[in-house]
């Protein structure tokens, strides 16, 4: 196998969020090598304690997101606490964080701060509704940037209630733009020498997913609706039901629908009505009725068989168990398994981003709190003597019994 440094080996990042969203986008720079120092509260981040389930007292929900980290717990209550921050601060390339807006100035962590230590540092701050605006002092989780964004509104049932997505939309979403920027950010960088404060907000990334039914509605004034799982612009493209289940069809335009209807050979789909996809749409509940009746008459396989051999995109709705088994998904290395000191052998999401000469990898378990505390500090210039005394005024935490005398 060819031999290859990692292509972000060469980047260090600060990571001081918690919960999903900054989490998720420090993973992204992890899985492809950067060194993402994850800096703590002496009692964690927050998702180290969520749960049921955990597996060996260790939160799924933290495994998830924080692999190929180091762990570092700082109390940045105390001046020391904050002087050790900015001494890496000062090394670094990026810090993130996803505190309330204001909290970093009120610590005396400000990004002029921060400037003031390194002036190419890129600081990307995540948060409900901004850093400036009428709501960014207003606490903000995934699940209200998802109803105020707009899309709840639109999802779910004809007629029903708002429900939001299945998971964490906005958090997930807001962490990829994060990252984004950050990417972008560092690229300007190359060219400019300094660095720049990322402003990243739930409610931004909600909102700029509306794309098309943004579109229509400055087109219209008219609000978009719920539509299960039917879309407002194409017919159809949708969830149907199976004599064995559910499978998703979707017949994006004139051609696909042309050789659906001489393949099926149906003569109450050969009206001129259903010719173009403007006739489909204006005529949505006539011939989903025809649709829904016909598609009860054979099995997902069957179906699946059926659009495949004629090019039209198809699909089971799977549940968990189901994908995570497939042999496609496993052949591309989104399920790994792995095993560690801490769990034993163990199963994780692989990376979405596939590279052809410097892939990612999964290389460390999820830290311990604290883990790499001693080494950290040590490779910014403390020595052990200081270091126990940090621990002992409750500066800093490790997860060591005893520290090393390298």
């Amino acid at each position: 196998m060819e031999m290859f440094v990692l292509p972000l080996s060469n980047l260090k990042i600060i990571d001081l969020s918690r919960l999903l969203s900054g989490p998720y986008a420090t993973m992204m720079f992890s899985d492809f090598g950067a060194e993402v120092i994850k800096v703590e509260t002496p009692n964690g981040d927050d998702t180290r304690h969520l749960g049921p389930p955990f597996i060996e007292d260790w939160s799924t929900y933290f495994l998830s997101i924080n692999r190929n980290k180091k762990s570092i717990s700082l109390n940045l209550k105390t001046e020391e606490g904050k002087e050790i921050l900015l001494k890496l601060i000062e090394e670094a390339d990026v810090v993130i964080e996803n505190f309330r807006p204001g909290t970093l100035e009120r610590l005396g962590l400000s990004y002029e701060v921060m400037k003031g230590h390194n002036q190419g540092i890129i600081l990307a701050s995540i948060s409900g509704f901004g850093q400036k605006g009428e709501y960014a002092q207003k606490p903000g989780y995934d699940v209200l940037a998802q109803a105020m964004g707009g899309l709840m509104s639109v999802t779910g049932e004809k007629g029903g209630t708002p429900v939001k997505a299945g998971y964490s939309f906005a958090d997930l979403g807001t962490g990829m733009w994060a990252a984004f920027g950050i990417l972008v950010a560092l690229w300007e960088r190359d060219r400019s020498g300094k660095g720049q404060w990322i402003d990243a907000s739930l409610l931004d990334t909600i909102i700029s997913w509306q794309t098309y039914l943004a579109s229509s509605y400055f087109a219209t004034g008219v609000n978009p609706e719920p539509l299960g799982t039917e879309h407002p612009n194409i017919v159809p493209y949708q969830v149907f039901e199976a004599a064995d289940g559910n499978f998703v069809v979707a017949i994006a335009n004139d051609k696909m629908w042309s050789a659906f209807t001489n393949k099926l050979n149906l003569d109450t789909l050969k009206s001129s009505k259903y010719d173009t996809n403007k006739g489909r749409v204006t005529h949505r509940d006539q011939l989903l009725q025809i649709l829904k009746d016909t598609f009860m008459q054979r099995t997902r396989t069957e179906w699946d068989e059926f659009f495949t051999e004629i090019k039209v995109p198809v699909g089971p709705v799977n549940q968990l168990s189901e994908i995570l088994q497939d042999p496609h998904v496993i052949e591309r290395g989104m399920v790994q398994e792995k095993e560690s000191s801490e769990i034993g052998k163990y199963k994780t999401l692989g990376i979405p981003l596939q590279l052809s000469r410097t892939p990612g990898s999964i290389r460390t378990f999820p830290p311990k709190l604290g883990e790499h505390t001693e080494s950290i500090l040590q490779d910014i210039g403390y020595r052990i003597e200081e270091i126990s005394k940090f621990i002992d005024q409750e500066v800093v935490k490790t997860s060591q019994t005893k520290l090393s005398t390298k």
